[in-house]
């Protein structure tokens, strides 16, 4: 893993959220866009290195949905970036975590992602990501 690719954050609502956020951090959102097969809205923030991802469901059966009518508003994930998604996969897998995708998929901000089961990570959910132009 290299370093942390962004911190999502699950939000009840983007147009709230976004100007928010834009104060708090002192920069501007500069992407917004809509992942449809994961059910959510995404507002994107580069703060130095790091991004915050904020999410907003779309449908009832998002796992932001869930994840709000659960916890509420907060941290939803750390992501880190890798270099090759489907070898840090498996090494992750040979040491016994468990990963909610068996192959990478379509993420937010031309990414290739995967999820970690939190159960074996203390509760965190972890992302892998690969940019896809590195493919």
């Amino acid at each position: 893993m290299k370093k942390v690719e962004h911190i999502g954050i699950a939000v009840n609502n983007l147009e709230v959220s976004i100007p928010l956020f834009e104060k708090l951090l002192n920069t501007t959102c500069y992407k917004t866009e809509t992942v449809a097969s994961e059910g959510v809205n995404t507002a994107f923030f580069q703060t130095g290195e790091t991004k915050i991802e904020l999410l907003e469901a779309t449908i009832a059966e998002s796992p932001i949905t869930k994840f709000l009518e659960k916890k509420g508003e907060g941290m939803h994930h750390i992501a880190f970036d890798v270099e090759d998604i489907e070898a840090e996969m498996k090494r992750l897998q040979s040491e016994g975590f468990v990963l909610l995708n068996e192959k990478p998929k379509q993420g937010a901000d031309n990414k290739l992602v995967c999820f970690l089961h939190p159960k074996g990570t203390n509760g965190v959910l972890i992302e892998l990501c690969q940019e896809r132009s590195s493919l």
